[in-house]
């Protein structure tokens, strides 16, 4: 696909990170100049009154399905549909077919981002060959390769065996890479089919332990220090696993974690139905856990929101409930979800949304040059966000290859108006163009 070049634009009245109204002036990819009243002949004028401008977002966990499995997404959808959130950049989960294990793998993946040139797709190589648990992969060779490599994770298979674990955090610090741990001890959560509880109980399901995940987070932390390594949580989900690295933090500790926008804001409760939309790994936990991972991510425990987007046709989903796959689709609704759980709550404020969805996972993946702030000199890689709308989220919200969203039907407020990647438009007044940059 060809894309078009950075053009020049003028924004005019946006609130960079919700504070008073500004212009920016966007030429050759960079913000070159902030203030008020400016001014630019052949410039396209945008007209951000009331819009708020964030950093481009950052995603450091979805699923894009490609090489292997492209009936549920594809390289180019998946990040048509990180466009329509917001999103610049998104991080590429392993668990692909051939497993993103191999320099090839990963810089194929680079190169299909590119190609797509809706936001940049940055790889995560698999810790293990084939994501089995038994060998490490080829750390080196994809931190050496084009795709730079810095992120490591087994994914939806937990890096059980702490041999092989300690191994890992031990070898990727020559790079100064990361491991991010998928903590779910296999063992314990055995036939699990949602979180262990009074539903599950209720329901006469399998249920699926909180201290599945806090206990490998435990061991893990202690693992990281002792070998003085940078480990990072993928979605953490309980009260529990919030305390654990809260005391690690304390401890000094070189920890990171994530939440998903489903943990702060969806429970249990809606397994009650069986609708397999809700069906996910790890589970939605009760109201007490989510009330937990909001208090978490204000304070600063958890670093960071990332959508664990996770597509699957419909059959996956259109089936009883133990049958059906785990994941929901989430990079569209990412930051209105945000919004409604963090903003509205008063929880956190536009300038921390810009952190956690945009400077940290840049940050914790060593992405430099992403995730930068809206001001003169950065470049033009930005969201404009309006906050005022408040409307269902419905299948024409979606714009990736599958429909497993679980907000579907719901109320969610605020809408993207404008995503810049370096100064080219993916998203123009809430639609995603044909091609990144080309304007109708």
């Amino acid at each position: 696909m060809s894309h078009a070049p950075a053009q020049t634009l003028l924004v005019r009245g946006a609130r960079v990170e919700g504070r008073d109204a500004t212009d920016l002036l966007v030429r050759n990819g960079v913000i070159v100049e902030t203030g008020s009243g400016l001014s630019h002949q052949g410039a396209t004028v945008v007209d951000a009154d009331g819009l708020v401008a964030l950093p481009g977002l950052v995603d450091l966990h979805v699923h894009l399905r490609e090489p292997g499995y492209e009936a549920s997404e594809t390289i180019l959808t998946g990040s048509r549909a990180a466009a329509a959130g917001g999103f610049t950049t998104v991080f590429a989960m392993p668990n692909t077919s051939p497993v993103a294990d191999t320099a090839g793998v990963v810089e194929q993946e680079l190169a299909l981002g590119e190609a797509a040139g809706y936001v940049h797709v940055q790889p995560i190589g698999a810790v293990t060959v084939g994501q089995k648990g038994e060998r490490l992969a080829e750390l080196g060779a994809m931190a050496d390769s084009r795709a730079r490599v810095r992120v490591f994770s087994d994914d939806g298979f937990c890096v059980f065996d702490p041999l092989i674990m300690r191994r890992a955090l031990e070898y990727v610090k020559a790079f100064d890479g990361v491991i991010a741990q998928h903590a779910q001890d296999p063992r314990l959560t055995e036939g699990a089919q949602m979180n262990e509880g009074a539903v599950s109980a209720e329901l006469g399901l399998t249920g699926w332990p909180a201290v599945a995940e806090e206990s490998i987070i435990a061991r893990d932390v202690l693992l990281a220090e002792h070998v003085g390594s940078r480990l990072h949580v993928c979605h953490l989900s309980t009260a529990g696993s919030v305390d654990i690295i809260r005391w690690a933090k304390k401890r000094g500790v070189n920890v990171t974690a994530e939440v998903t926008p489903h943990h702060l804001l969806l429970t249990d409760e809606l397994v009650r139905d069986y609708d397999a939309r809700f069906k996910v790994n790890p589970p939605l936990r009760r109201e007490e856990d989510v009330m937990a991972v909001r208090e978490g991510l204000a304070d600063g425990t958890i670093d960071i929101v990332a959508t664990d987007h996770a597509p699957h046709p419909a059959e996956a989903k259109a089936c009883e409930w133990a049958a059906a796959a785990n994941g929901m689709v989430g990079l569209e609704s990412a930051l209105r979800v945000v919004h409604h759980a963090m903003v509205e709550t008063g929880l956190l404020d536009w300038a921390d949304v810009a952190r956690v969805m945009s400077a940290n996972p840049a940050r914790i993946g060593r992405l430099d040059g992403h995730g930068t702030p809206v001001a003169a000199g950065q470049p033009a890689t930005f969201t404009l966000y309006d906050p005022r709308p408040s409307r269902t989220f419905g299948l024409g919200d979606l714009r990736g290859r599958s429909t497993n969203s679980p907000y579907l039907g719901r109320e969610l407020p605020g809408e993207v108006r404008w995503t810049v990647r370096a100064g080219i438009p993916t998203v123009v007044d809430g639609a995603v163009l044909d091609a990144p940059g080309v304007l109708a």
